[in-house]
């Protein structure tokens, strides 16, 4: 696997501290580096990518307008001197985001992560197959191992993704669209409000659905799944 990458910061020294790690990782390439974020959001529109490193502050065009400006977005890692992040970076699902000044461990653990998610992306082609899911959380991607869900919640806008051991993670998206990243042999929508993991169902009554952890309803729009289930019980 080889990442094709390109780093865009007005700040020369940044630039060059990028220069120098990206040499430490023999999967990445860098094959271009722009201090003027016009000509890096040129050079994006015209030819394709793998990793964009981009600072959030630059005067011309911020990161987040320059990323949001891309018809075809690459994996992104957002580089950055401040702490507060914008809160309009949530919609653009960065990989991750580096404070300034980048230490190197840090920097490999965001290698790392997009590593990770360019795998997955390439090996399930979207079609919701594979032993894992990634979603945006607390502004950066998180991978999150199917085995490890427990159910999920819509909760409006947002839906909560309850994992063993009482851990959450809350994620932007609605419920119809995480169930297309899910396997449809492994993961069931119940109700408006749920999807389980068909494997961990302990039984099925009187339109209740009883997990290790909780019991949810089962609305009369998926009573036929619950049907099928005890069928085969």
């Amino acid at each position: 696997m080889q990442l094709k990458c390109v780093a865009i910061d007005d700040e020369p020294l940044a630039l060059e501290l990028i220069k120098n790690y990206v040499s430490r990782f023999p999967s990445l390439t860098l094959v271009q580096t722009f201090e003027d974020a016009i000509s890096g959001a040129e050079y994006l529109r015209n030819n394709q990518i793998d990793l964009l490193f981009v600072d959030i502050n630059m005067p011309d065009i911020t990161g987040i307008d320059l990323v949001r400006s891309l018809e075809s977005k690459p994996m992104v890692i957002f580089t950055t001197a401040y702490k507060n992040f914008a809160f309009e970076g949530f919609e653009l699902e960065a990989i991750d985001y580096l404070l300034k000044p980048i230490d190197i461990k840090r920097f490999g653990k965001a290698i790392e992560k997009a590593a990770d998610y360019y795998r997955y992306k390439n090996a399930t082609n979207g079609d919701g197959e594979g032993d894992s899911l990634y979603v945006y959380s607390e502004y950066k991607m998180v991978k999150i191992n199917l085995k490890d869900i427990e159910y999920i919640e819509s909760m409006e806008d947002y839906i909560k993704i309850h994992l063993q051991f009482d851990k959450t993670i809350l994620t932007l998206m609605p419920l119809k669209k995480v169930l297309e990243k899910l396997p449809g042999d492994r993961f069931q929508r119940i109700h408006r409000s749920y999807i389980v993991p068909v494997g961990k169902i302990l039984s099925i009554q009187n339109r209740k659905l009883k997990l290790p952890a909780v019991e949810l309803p089962i609305s009369d729009s998926y009573a036929d799944f619950a049907r099928r289930w005890m069928k085969l019980r």
